[in-house]
């Protein structure tokens, strides 16, 4: 039987969140594929996989999982990939509340963020939409917004394709990831140098979710244009002051969210439109 090992619902103070990537959590990870794949070796790969995992952060751990994945699955990446997905629980059923427990995936997206665009472990065959597809049934599960920057930045024209057939998606998690992923200088993430200096390819991703009826996709629409202020204020300024104009009480929220920073900047026209928002 498929699981995943119960976590805390939030951070808890004192406890690193790298401890969610366990020996638990590696075991579990085992079981999960020999079920779907009685050729696997779980007694092997917890093994190798525990060695010198003591010292590594959540992201290090993440990674090694990651590798230690491709030792022990199939050495084609689409032969990998489908075992994993196989792998996987039912999609989350809401956006809010769902606590620690997906960070259980998180070396499912390390996987395809690390070999997920190699064309030499997949037979010399593109691997790109075997990739996207993954990451669309992932982030229903454990959100995508790490593993898919590496192909905005090395295939920005079909991920962005792809990005803006999503952001219509009936599916929430799919429509944040099309906001979050896409973030100029998101958090723990490599920054996108190109949408920072250009972030135009974006808009019409916000423009779309800026009215989400989703709080999840809202909030990253504001984290977003957030980003965007940092490089670009005008740009930002001109997208909340046209989102003002008969803006429902939810995006002049967005507004007031996205125009935090500005405004502690003491930024003048931020201070007037976040206080027009209210």
């Amino acid at each position: 039987m498929l699981k995943i090992p119960i976590a805390p619902n939030s951070i808890q103070k004192g406890v690193p969140l790298k401890l969610l990537l366990d020996e638990e959590a590696v075991t579990q990870l085992a079981q999960n594929i020999n079920f779907v794949y009685p050729a696997f070796n779980p007694s092997s790969f917890i093994s190798e996989t525990l060695k010198g995992m003591e010292d590594l952060s959540l992201k290090e751990r993440s990674s090694h999982i990651a590798n230690s994945l491709k030792a022990f699955l199939p050495h084609v990446y689409s032969e990998a990939i489908e075992i994993l997905l196989k792998t996987l629980t039912p999609p989350l059923k809401k956006t809010e509340g769902n606590g620690l427990a997906g960070l259980f995936y998180m070396p499912h997206c390390s996987f395809i963020e690390e070999f997920g665009g190699d064309i030499a472990y997949n037979n010399n065959i593109d691997p790109f939409e075997i990739s996207m597809s993954a990451q669309y049934k992932l982030t229903t599960r454990f959100t995508c917004e790490y593993s898919i920057r590496p192909f905005i930045v090395n295939d920005e024209r079909r991920t962005l394709q792809l990005l803006y057939k999503w952001m219509e998606d009936e599916n929430p998690h799919v429509r944040r990831l099309c906001s979050e992923g896409t973030r100029p200088r998101l958090p723990w993430s490599k920054k996108i140098d190109s949408f920072i200096s250009n972030p135009e390819p974006c808009i019409p991703i916000l423009e779309q979710l800026k009215n989400d009826p989703d709080l999840y996709v809202r909030r990253s629409v504001a984290n977003h244009i957030g980003d965007i202020a940092k490089d670009n204020l005008d740009i930002a300024l001109f997208l909340c002051e046209k989102w003002l104009d008969n803006a429902s009480p939810e995006l002049k929220w967005v507004i007031r969210h996205a125009l935090r920073n500005p405004v502690k900047r003491k930024v003048k026209r931020a201070i007037e439109l976040r206080n027009s928002a209210k």
